[in-house]
């Protein structure tokens, strides 16, 4: 009986291992970050190369780049302005948003005019940046690939996910901030 209990003990000790973890049923491999990162690039490079082609057929306007990527040709250039935009100033601008084909998403009246710190509100990206290139009374046509648009999103109304824009933009007032002088 006394060999028995010490069986049944060390049978009990030896059957105790602890717990083991279980194997994972799926292994992640990256891939679908892979691959989405590689739509992305194939989307961008369609975008870009649809907006290349309408500069290209376009005889009339002088296109500039971004560094910020996208596009832009003034409308309204304005040689005697000097002051450049800087954090904190505050404006007053009007802007459309079209597609690349010209359909009108939102007129400028539909937006309104609207009031913007500079690098203290948000805008969509491409529009953050574009303001920032312009000088009291000017107005430009500016062309923004997805990303710099609403990415993959949309507006949640009438843009919808994956839409380059095309916008005219137009700075009517500069605020000065009294730190921005310094």
């Amino acid at each position: 009986m006394k060999y028995s209990i010490v069986l049944l003990l060390m049978a009990f000790f030896v059957g105790c291992g602890g717990p083991e973890p279980r194997k994972p049923v799926e292994v992640k491999s990256g891939s679908f970050y892979k691959e989405s990162i590689e739509r992305t690039k194939k989307l961008l490079a369609e975008e870009e190369k649809a907006i290349r082609e309408i500069m290209e057929n376009d005889t009339v306007h002088e296109y500039l780049t971004s560094p910020n990527g996208f596009w832009y040709f003034y409308e309204t250039k304005n040689d005697t302005a000097t002051y450049q935009l800087k954090t904190g100033n505050q404006i007053l601008f009007s802007y459309n948003l079209m597609t690349l084909g010209n359909d009108t998403i939102y007129t400028a009246e539909e937006i309104g005019p609207k009031s913007h710190v500079i690098d203290k509100q948000q805008l969509f990206p491409g529009l953050q940046n574009a303001v920032k290139l312009l000088k009291i009374n000017e107005k430009a046509t500016f062309f923004f690939p997805s990303p710099l648009a609403f990415g993959y999103q949309g507006d949640n109304k009438a843009i919808g996910p994956k839409t380059p824009l095309k916008s005219s933009v137009e700075l009517h007032t500069i605020i000065i901030d009294n730190d921005s002088l310094n």
